[in-house]
């Protein structure tokens, strides 16, 4: 049996592709409605259209990621974008339009009413089910591990052996205070594998989206399609100071600093029905007071996507054996230093389908007779950690803060395997003293050809 940890468009495609190859799945998930996946917007990127390749996309895609991506990985991902378009199509999922966002070269995101993770997830969890894919709601407490093999997992104390367990559990911008999606990310399972001996990589870049909005309803997202409809980011004085259509971290940077003078609106009353065109976002600021189609919208940078995760091979396999990884829990160098926008459910598919190839090709099997260790962790202060690495390991850093950071991080009493996340973070960006895409070092403000490399953490000390 192969368990399948997260109700994201990752976990969904796994589930499906391996249920689809024969083998027994169970798909654990915490609802479906609680994923970074169902709570995307804007769409996914194919260049599948006349006049768009797969070359164009690469390039794209490298020129957004600072040129820090894995080359291979950028060409593995996009040339199976065909592959993961038409397996969308199979499920029943029907685009409606195409838009252009920031980055593209090409207006290739397919979108469903700027609510098209929701669409998607809710197809595909139907089409899992009707596959016979075993579903669990449950919190998956801890991986079990035994001697370097992933064993299973736990799940209310108790041991559920597995013959292969997929990581597709999402990223870990939830440890942040201010975040777009899932309370729940806060990346609990990617610090379990990092204490079970997996490295992380490039945990330091954590993409923010520039225009959040934070309200009496919580943190909400104004879609990069505003942008791509003609919405612009002016000042209190009503002044554009950034092309909207830049990459999201020239942005988000560009709205961190104007902020420090006063506040920043994106002014989109310039989009013919609005309402029709975005209603999710329509109807979430009429709640809040706001009619986007007569006023400006208050908008400030907010944690939005984790490009790190748990190092993964070619071929999503982790350091523990029979644990894979896929979606935002892992990284491959993919997004390089800053995601492209809308690349995440391209990748999120790709790894899905791919990950299920791995497995037939590994047949994994449990044959360890030793029985894993269970210790249960107080979860303790993680507002605290929040707080911690909002402030010290934002859109702007600098060695200074940074080293008090993993100083105040000790005296934390919490989980430690957020412990141990959050203090890669900190480390990994204290270590990559430059600034590229979405990391930005205020002491080391341009890029250097010396760490033109990804970094990797594991669990020890980088400093």
């Amino acid at each position: 049996m192969i368990g399948v940890i997260g109700g994201g468009v990752a976990g969904l495609t796994a589930s499906i592709a391996l249920a689809e190859r024969g083998y027994e799945v169970t798909l654990i998930h915490r609802g479906i409605e609680n994923t970074n996946s169902y709570l995307a917007q804007a769409g996914v990127a194919f260049p599948v259209l006349e006049g768009d390749s797969v070359r164009l996309h690469v390039m794209d895609t490298l020129r957004a990621g600072r040129y820090l991506n894995d080359v291979e990985a950028v060409w593995s991902v996009i040339s199976k974008a065909s592959e993961a378009y038409d397996f969308l199509l199979s499920t029943g999922v029907e685009f409606e339009y195409t838009e252009l966002e920031g980055g593209h070269s090409f207006p290739r995101v397919f979108t469903i009413k700027n609510e098209t993770g929701r669409h998607m997830t809710k197809l595909l969890y139907i089409r899992a089910r009707e596959m016979g894919v075993h579903t669990l709601e449950g919190e998956v407490e801890a991986l079990a591990v035994v001697s370097g093999r992933a064993v299973g997992v736990f799940i209310g104390g108790e041991l559920i052996r597995m013959d292969g367990v997929v990581l597709a559990s999402g990223g870990y911008t939830g440890l942040f205070t201010y975040s777009s999606g899932s309370p729940l990310n806060t990346g609990t399972l990617i610090g379990d594998a990092i204490m079970n001996g997996a490295p992380a990589r490039d945990l330091e870049f954590v993409q923010f989206h520039p225009t959040g909005f934070i309200g009496k309803g919580g943190v909400k997202l104004i879609s990069e399609a505003v942008r791509g409809h003609g919405a612009k980011l002016v000042n209190e004085r009503g002044e554009r100071f950034v092309n909207e259509l830049e990459p999201r971290d020239v942005v988000a940077r560009a709205i961190y600093r104007e902020l420090e003078k006063g506040e920043v609106y994106l002014d989109a009353t310039g989009i013919e029905d609005f309402r029709g065109k975005f209603p999710q976002i329509y109807a979430f600021l009429r709640r809040e007071g706001i009619d986007p189609e007569g006023e400006a919208i208050p908008v400030r940078p907010i944690a939005h996507y984790a490009i790190g995760g748990i190092s993964v091979d070619p071929w999503y396999r982790t350091a523990i054996k029979g644990l894979y990884a896929v979606g935002e829990a892992m990284s491959n160098g993919f997004h390089g230093a800053n995601r492209l926008a809308s690349n995440s459910l391209l990748e999120c598919l790709v790894s899905g389908l791919e990950v299920a190839r791995t497995i037939a090709r590994d047949e994994p099997r449990n044959r360890e007779s030793g029985e894993p260790a269970y210790r249960y962790y107080e979860p303790g202060d993680v507002e605290a950690i929040k707080e911690l690495l909002w402030r010290h390991a934002g859109i702007v850093r600098s060695a200074e803060g940074l080293r008090e950071g993993v100083k105040l991080l000790e005296g934390i009493e919490a989980d430690p395997r957020l412990k141990i996340l959050a203090r890669g973070i900190l480390e990994s960006a204290l270590w990559r003293e430059e600034s590229r895409g979405a990391h930005y070092r205020e002491d080391f403000p341009l890029m250097r050809k010396e760490f033109e490399r990804p970094s990797f953490f594991e669990g020890r000390s980088m400093l």
